[in-house]
């Protein structure tokens, strides 16, 4: 960006020039604090109303009184939170489950990418597309057959499926596994062929290709898909509605809004703060890896 400049001539008026900008560059570089201004107002406004209403009373939320200003500022909503152990029961599930289907999703997505992406035999271009079409497939038209399929091998096995948290851990990766694949093949064909071309030559195996080589180099697309299932699994709230019921199985989605709302009487201070507890770890991760995730998501939008 230029640097703004004033000349001074002898007997005439100082004029700010702005070096080389171009006045149409300027007026676009207006355009776009305005409109990044109004898109951080628009999309921060959410999450600082959410903030106000935890640390208000139930008296002050029900009182005829602005709504955006804290005249009795308390955190008794989340020291309720913090000190109930159900509320921590339904954080360490989601934890749990997340770093579970995290692991498995990694485990599966970066070998099968691998395969996709170097490994070419007959079929391997459609098997790709196979895989990015399974991940467009609504979650919604999966629960009911998923349910179904449960059932099933209940009555089977006797093996009780339903009402589990770790269930999440096998429903979790049809969600993720498909999309984190499709992204590790992006990137790893962006990686030059040469690189396992040489390992190859040298003796090395496929296995060694991939762990000394491809995944070191990769890293960054395994960042952003690591990102990606963490989100989804920490986040779903569909599944875990409709595949679990008593409180000690269920995850912080749905156990802030199975406990917290009763009958037709909203606990909205402390919704407000288990929903932002439950924000935290995502936005902590955002924070430190946001720039290898958009350069993942990048390259698998150009490379796959």
């Amino acid at each position: 960006m230029a640097t703004d400049t004033a000349i001074a001539t002898s007997g005439a008026p100082t004029r700010v020039r702005y070096g080389s900008m171009s006045r149409d560059r300027r007026w676009a570089l207006r355009w776009s604090y305005f409109f990044l201004i109004l898109f951080a107002i628009f999309f921060l406004t959410p999450p600082v109303y959410m903030f106000v209403t935890s640390i208000k009373t139930s008296a002050e939320m029900s009182a005829e009184i602005n709504p955006w200003w804290v005249y009795e500022p308390t955190l008794s909503n989340y020291e309720a939170l913090l000190t109930n152990n159900e509320f921590l029961g339904f954080f360490r599930n989601s934890a749990l489950i997340a770093i579970c289907v995290v692991t498995i999703t990694m485990l599966i997505s970066v070998v099968a990418a691998f395969a996709l992406a170097r490994m070419k035999f007959w079929g391997s271009a459609t098997l790709a597309t196979g895989v990015f079409l399974t991940y467009l497939i609504p979650e919604t038209l999966l629960f009911i057959p998923l349910f179904k399929m449960f059932a099933w091998v209940y009555d089977l096995t006797g093996i009780q499926l339903l009402n589990n948290w770790w269930t999440m851990i096998i429903l979790y990766p049809t969600l993720t596994v498909p999309f984190c694949t499709w992204i590790m093949i992006g990137y790893f064909a962006s990686i030059p062929k040469e690189l396992d071309e040489a390992a190859l030559i040298d003796g090395a195996t496929w296995f060694q290709t991939l762990t000394k080589i491809f995944i070191p180099v990769a890293l960054p697309g395994i960042i952003a898909a690591t990102i990606f299932a963490f989100t989804v699994s920490w986040a779903q709230f569909l599944y875990p509605l409709a595949f679990t019921t008593s409180n000690s199985d269920l995850v912080l989605p749905v156990g802030i809004i199975s406990t917290l709302i009763k009958g037709d009487v909203f606990n909205w201070g402390q919704i407000m703060a288990g929903a932002l507890l439950g924000a935290a770890p995502p936005l902590i991760i955002y924070a430190f890896l946001m720039d290898y995730y958009i350069a993942g998501l990048t390259a698998g939008a150009t490379k796959g």
